[in-house]
Parts: structure tokens; C-alpha cells; sequence
């Protein structure tokens, strides 16, 4: 989408929300508070939030979201990390042994392994990983607490002037989380089977973004629909259109849609 306007998976979350959730008679999108919205449009573009109006104002002008904007982003933050450590022991891909030179995962380890020393392996680690939840949750909210009563902050004003964010971790627990996700990112995102899955995920998209651009009349018929409407005209506008049917795909309906226009052999 470079040549089109390109791609922001962010400023598409927003997009969905505002534009292409069908719901009312009257409007497209989910008639969403300023401050929901806020809350999903996490990084931006100078580009793009130039033509956001108030909402992008804040990343031109470099001040503080909402404090349940920035609670949202590191809700997200510790979702990720905890389920993808969860994941990559299930795949084989990471192992405990290595998992336990992280802070954060091996003190918790070997706190249940001390209390339940008799404990099936798989309940060792789902204990585990929510004891770390826990941890960083508790951390989080009382360290943010802290932040807040110490700023002496009035209002909505105070907290989007104030020089950094009031939600943190404390100075422990961020070091803690920064060496799990490097660990993660190391480990596992550099995997060479998650690296040969995302090659392969590429391939698919560039596919299926080939094949619909190619030819609209590949597309369901309600987004050949779309093409009559002006925001639809014109290659970018095609090209826009397809994008946004291609975001909204899950990992499996993407495959099913492959395969309705390829052969299945033809995915190395």
C-alpha cells in the first residue's frame, strides 16, 4: 500500500471503528467517545495524524493520552508477552530452561516448584504465567497510583501536559518486562519456524492482494458493491478497498481464501 496512501495497522483499527463497522441507519462506524477512540489509536504518523484533526493533534504535539489510553497500552503490552510465552512452550519453540534466566519467569517458576513441588508440568507453567500476570498487574497499578498522587493531577488537562506517562511500572518490574520481550523477541520472533511461517504469510498476502487488485470481481460481491461509492474510485481507491478486506481477514479465513482462488500447492 506504500503508493496508496500506505498502512498503518493502528490508524486501521481506527478505521474500522470509524468507517467500516455497518451498525446504524444514519452513519457508518460505532459513533465511539473521542476517548475510545484515543485509546485504540495508540502510534501515528505525523502524516496521518495531521489529517486526524484533533484526534492526532496529541502525536504532533507530543503530549500524554488519557490515562485509560495509556492503561490500554500496556494492558496490551503484558497480553502479548504472557500469551506468547505460553504459546512458544506449547509450539516447542522455547524452552523452560531458558525461559528461567528471565527475572520475571523464573523467580515465579521456582516459587511454584518450592509450593506444589508434586504438580503436572502443564499446571507448573499455567501457574506460572499467571502468577507473573499477577505480579506485573499489582505492580502496575499500584506504581501508577503512586505516579498519579505525586503529580498532583486535577484533571484531564494536567494529565496530557504532564512530561511522561503517570501509567508505569516501577523501575523493577520495567526492567523485568523489557528483558522478557527481548527474550521473546530473540527466542521466539526470530525463530526460524516463526520466521518460515511469517515468509509464508507474506507470500499469501501478496497473493491474495494480487489477485484482488488484478481482478475486483474476485472479491465477495458486498465490496464489489463498494466500488460505486467515491471514497472507492480510482486505483489507491481499489486498492484501499481491498486492503481493508484483507486486514479484516483472520490467519484461517485467509488460508480458505487462498485456496478459493489458487491451488493449495501453489503456497510454498
Amino acid at each position: 500500500m506504500r503508493e496508496h496512501g500506505g498502512f498503518e495497522h493502528n490508524l486501521q483499527s481506527l478505521r474500522v471503528v470509524d468507517l467500516l463497522e455497518e451498525r446504524y441507519a444514519e452513519f457508518p462506524g460505532l459513533n465511539l467517545t473521542f476517548e475510545t477512540r484515543e485509546g485504540i489509536l495508540k502510534h501515528c504518523s505525523a502524516k496521518n495524524a495531521r489529517a486526524l484533526g484533533e484526534l492526532g493533534q496529541r502525536f504532533l504535539d507530543r503530549t500524554q493520552p488519557s490515562l485509560e489510553a495509556q492503561l490500554v497500552n500496556l494492558a496490551d503490552e503484558i497480553a502479548y508477552n504472557h500469551h506468547d510465552v505460553d504459546d512458544g512452550l506449547r509450539a516447542g519453540l522455547i524452552t523452560i530452561e531458558a525461559l528461567c534466566d528471565t527475572a520475571l519467569f523464573g523467580a515465579e517458576y521456582q516459587a511454584v516448584i518450592r509450593q506444589y513441588p508434586a504438580l503436572a508440568p502443564r499446571r507448573v507453567v499455567y501457574e506460572t504465567l499467571r502468577r507473573m500476570i499477577g505480579r506485573v498487574v499489582t505492580d502496575l497499578i499500584e506504581t501508577s497510583g503512586q505516579q498519579v498522587a505525586a503529580a498532583e493531577i486535577a484533571d484531564i488537562d494536567g494529565v496530557r501536559s504532564y512530561r511522561e506517562p503517570l501509567i508505569i511500572y516501577s523501575d523493577d518490574v520495567r526492567e523485568q518486562t523489557l528483558e522478557l520481550k527481548q527474550f521473546l523477541r530473540q527466542r521466539l520472533y526470530a525463530h526460524p519456524q516463526v520466521r518460515g511461517k511469517m515468509s509464508e504469510a507474506v507470500k499469501l498476502i501478496h497473493a491474495l492482494y494480487d489477485a484482488f487488485t488484478g481482478d475486483t470481481r474476485n472479491l465477495p460481491p458486498q465490496y464489489q458493491e463498494k466500488l460505486a461509492q467515491p471514497a472507492y474510485e480510482g486505483r489507491a481507491g481499489q486498492a484501499r478497498l481491498v486492503a481493508d478486506y484483507i486486514a479484516g481477514m483472520t490467519d484461517r479465513f485467509a488460508v480458505r481464501e487462498y485456496n478459493r482462488l489458487f491451488s493449495a500447492a501453489e503456497l510454498v
